[in-house]
């Protein structure tokens, strides 16, 4: 293999030369990693060699050592560790070491990168020892370049992911700390080292609290972090700001002192930078510091509300600190770009995050010092300061008591209803958004006899007036629709008298089948799921009406398709299809059973999209939620369309290249069989045999695990023993399952494998509920399988509380099926019923039942549906014959 060719290939703007390159380049390193590294380190250090070059060796080194599973990831990483011979680390190690002093600065960051990786296996396993001493050395002794990227190589350390590094790195707290420390220093004269030093430093803090603790090094380190901040360079300022926030949401115990000596007048200068990236940053530290304190006060009311004494120091930095930093936001509030895009984050929008959380941090005390503000721009000539006074009206909704806003609002609302008719379509974006944090937060506040009407008819007029507020006036509708709903099944609530104009209105909106704008027309249909949603029942023969409309122009898209001519068409098309769908599963899930006359259209319809939609298309996930919402409203009515439905439902769950649909079809078939009950089982063989492939493939098998067993257990309950069939190789899976095991470090995967073991839980109950009907004798050879796994969740730690209350399930069901109770069912709940005369009472008495039972009664972790199941779980094991002897249980 020519490695210059194949690297250059790599880079090639041609796919399919791409693509041949990185096949090679994944071959070589199969057949013999020792001598692909090598290779690619040698071509990295070359100083000859071409820089693309080198830039696509430092590439390929760092996707050897590099993957998004994590599972992927410790492969790689033991590829290097077990298959590479000592001699070739050492070389391949200096190599990268030697590079990092290179003058090409893509190859010194590519070497950085690939230290980093090799770092985060072996400094955990004190492997390359001699690491940090070195790099330590290069910045006091190196060249410019060598300095800088040793401390990049140092920042990437800090900033892995990787837990076990994370933990090993605090032993090397101070060699960390005597490099960055040195590099950050005023003394420094070269500002990319100077800046790689701030980036490194701030990725480094959280290894460092032992450091942090000595207050002669937490001083020097704040003086280095202080001075950065002042440094005149935009970079170095951005980072030393960068390294405040993280200090003070890591240590703000200790910044007492700091704060009053410098960070307060820095941090106000700094605000003012007329670098936008410096202010942002400077308005972020006084974020983090509400956001602190804010989270500190809810620490100390639980730990007070729990009896305890040991609160975390408050010292009221934001209340102290409104009088000074809330007129600087304000005024920053002001520097709005007339032409930047929804999702930049610039100056005004951090100072209006910093003011709402300003708000909550210090309540009613902001109150005075915005309303000032207000009164002083509402009505100013020019559109920023309009905006900057309604903006700032929004920002205080919440925090202060509603008492104090009621009055204001009260008397706001005429005038933020007036602005929607601002000549700056920003003022008025900026009302819709306002108007929508009032509804959000004080609704209370709106008089439905006084304000609703112009309200809701200021909203409807911005939605159709200009795309750019279209999202500000669908929030505030929605909020509207769901903060005057009423109590659930209300036959009247406030919004009753304008339903039918806000409905007429969202449908002049959305007419123009392809014209007008998407956004708008995205935006409508947004409100009027959320309006159908929250009508009271004198709306519903509305509603039936309106069904007729929706299932019109859905029907209408189906002869638009034949009229497709370019890939824009059918964007739109698909966008007005969707949201047309999703209008309709609105419809039908506020309408329920109340649909049926309506069902066989629908059906038809939802058949005849997905009939002419795209292999790629995201249509179908919309439809399958409605199919799904059908079927709920149908129950077993639902029956005469499975035959027509089936082909698709089978081709979503056979179609494991597009993972959502494949998931959603998973989701159905749960719906599907809870509501068809013991139809669904003619159904259930081809169910199965999909199930099990997704299960067996390598793509999605893992990751849609847990909804598949669920899926078991829904479809165990809904044909009863008819899933005896099912029950042995499901038994199967589920043992295979309960076998699989957190690996030590691997935190990301914690709410996967917790929502793994419920769906175990929920499986083994279906089957259980299913073999009690007359075939508890098919549950007998996996009895044991299933008290081992219990046990194995009662004594893990790690284990959330609807994991726990479905194990007190497990354990013994109380009373719940009689009560009616159906939704309290949880796994296992029915195997001492299952087996009622004492079978398994020894086994349900077990040490560790006890123990469990009693932890999870006693526990003020938990809540009340948790305890009350342990109960159940307690009842019925004392009603297992004991053969005499007396239950431990009390």
């Amino acid at each position: 293999m020519d490695v210059n060719q194949v690297l250059e290939s790599t880079l090639s703007p041609d796919a399919s030369t791409r693509h041949n390159a990185e096949q090679q380049l994944l071959q070589a390193a199969e057949h013999d990693f020792s001598a692909y590294v090598s290779t690619l380190a040698h071509e990295l250090a070359n100083e000859q060699a071409q820089p693309h070059i080198r830039s696509a060796a430092g590439i390929a080194l760092k996707n050897s050592f590099s993957a998004r599973e994590y599972t992927r990831l410790r492969d790689l990483q033991l590829r290097w560790r077990d298959r590479v011979a000592a001699d070739i680390k050492t070389s391949v190690k200096d190599l990268a070491l030697r590079t990092l002093a290179s003058k090409d600065s893509r190859a010194g960051q590519s070497a950085a990168q690939f230290v980093a990786s090799i770092a985060a296996i072996e400094i955990p396993r004190n492997q390359w020892p001699e690491l940090m001493p070195a790099l330590v050395a290069n910045v006091g002794e190196g060249t410019d370049h060598l300095k800088q990227y040793s401390l990049v190589t140092i920042g990437y350390i800090c900033e892995s992911d990787d837990n076990e590094l994370r933990d090993s790195l605090v032993q090397h707290s101070n060699a960390i700390l005597t490099a960055v420390v040195q590099g950050a220093r005023k003394e420094e004269t070269n500002l990319d080292v100077r800046y790689a030093a701030i980036v490194a430093l701030s990725d480094s803090l959280e290894f460092v609290r032992t450091n942090f603790d000595n207050e002669g090094e937490r001083n020097y380190i704040m003086q280095v972090i202080c001075e950065a901040t002042q440094s005149g360079e935009s970079r170095v300022e951005s980072g030393a700001y960068g390294c405040l926030n993280r200090i003070m949401g890591l240590y703000y115990d200790k910044m007492r002192f700091y704060m009053e000596k410098a960070l307060f007048g820095l941090t106000i200068l700094g605000m003012r930078n007329q670098e936008e990236d410096v202010a942002k940053l400077a308005i972020e530290f006084w974020c983090t510091v509400c956001e602190e304190e804010l989270a500190i006060e809810d620490d100390n009311a639980l730990t007070q509300a729990e009896g305890g004494t040991e609160l975390r120091p408050y010292f009221n930095f934001s209340r102290v600190a409104s009088r000074e930093v809330v007129p600087v936001l304000l005024e920053l509030l002001a520097q709005q770009d007339e032409e930047a895009p929804d999702e930049e984050y610039n100056i005004s929008r951090a100072a209006y995050q910093c003011l709402q959380l300003f708000a909550q941090a210090v309540g009613n005390e902001i109150v005075q010092a915005v309303l000032g503000f207000v009164e002083q721009n509402l009505r100013h000539a020019d559109w920023h300061w309009r905006d900057a006074a309604v903006s700032a009206f929004g920002a205080i909704m919440e925090g202060p008591d509603e008492k104090m806003l009621e009055p204001l609002i009260k008397q706001a609302l005429p005038v933020l209803i007036q602005m929607m008719g601002d000549d700056s379509v920003q003022v008025k974006d900026s009302a819709a958004y306002t108007l929508g944090r009032v509804c959000e937060n004080v609704s209370d506040s709106i008089d439905p006899q006084t304000h609703l009407a112009p309200l809701i008819r200021s909203l409807f007029t911005g939605l159709s007036s200009n795309p750019k507020m279209a999202g500000s006036c669908c929030w505030a509708l929605m909020n509207l629709a769901d903060r005057f709903a009423g109590d659930p099944g209300a036959t009247v609530n406030p919004l009753s008298g304008h339903f039918q104009d806000s409905i007429t209105h969202i449908l002049s909106v959305t007419e123009s089948p392809t014209g007008g704008d998407a956004q708008i027309r995205m935006a409508a249909y947004e409100v009027l799921n959320a309006f159908v949603t929250n009508a009271a029942n004198e709306s519903l023969p509305i509603i039936a009406k309106l069904s007729d409309i929706v299932l019109q122009r859905l029907e209408n898209t189906i002869v638009m398709q034949q009229q497709i001519v370019s890939a824009d068409d059918r964007n739109t098309l698909e966008e007005i299809q969707t949201s047309l769908s999703s209008a309709l599963l609105a419809i039908i899930q506020r309408l329920e059973r109340e649909i049926k006359p309506q069902a066989d259209r629908i059906m038809h319809v939802l058949l005849q999209v997905l009939n002419i939609v795209g292999a790629k298309s995201s249509v179908p996930d919309t439809i399958f939620a409605t199919v799904g919402a059908l079927a709920n409203a149908l129950e077993e009515d639902f029956a005469k369309y499975m035959d027509s439905f089936a082909p698709f439902l089978y081709n979503a769950l056979g179609n494991q290249e597009e993972p959502a649909l494949c998931a959603m079809a998973i989701g159905l078939v749960s719906d599907i069989t809870r509501s068809l009950s013991e139809m669904s089982q003619p159904y259930c063989d081809a169910f199965m045999n999909y199930l099990l492939q997704i299960l067996s493939g390598t793509s999605n098998g893992n990751q849609l695990r847990p909804a598949i067993l669920q899926c078991f257990g829904d479809m165990a309950q809904a044909i009863g023993p008819h899933f005896e069939k099912y029950l042995s190789v499901v038994a199967q899976v589920l043992n295979q399952s309960s076998s699989m095991t957190l690996s030590d470090g691997a935190f990301e995967m914690f709410d996967y494998f917790v929502s793994l073991r419920e769906g175990i839980l929920d499986a083994w109950d279906g089957a259980i509920l299913a073999m009690k009907q007359g075939k508890a004798n098919s549950l007998q050879p996996h009895v044991d399988s299933i008290f081992k796994f219990l046990q194995i969740v009662g004594q893990d730690p790690n284990r959330s509380e609807a994991l726990v209350r479905a194990a007190m399930g497990v354990i013994g069901y109380g009373y719940s099926l009689f009560l009616g109770n159906w939704h309290e069912l949880t796994a296992f709940s029915d195997l001492a019923e299952a087996f009622p005369n004492g079978e398994y009472g020894e086994v349900l008495r077990s040490e560790w039942i006890v123990q469990l039972i009693r932890e999870v009664r006693s526990s003020p972790e938990y809540a009340a549906r948790t305890k009350e199941t342990a109960r159940w779980a307690r009842e019925q094991i004392k009603r297992q014959p004991t053969g005499g002897q007396v239950s431990q249980m009390s």
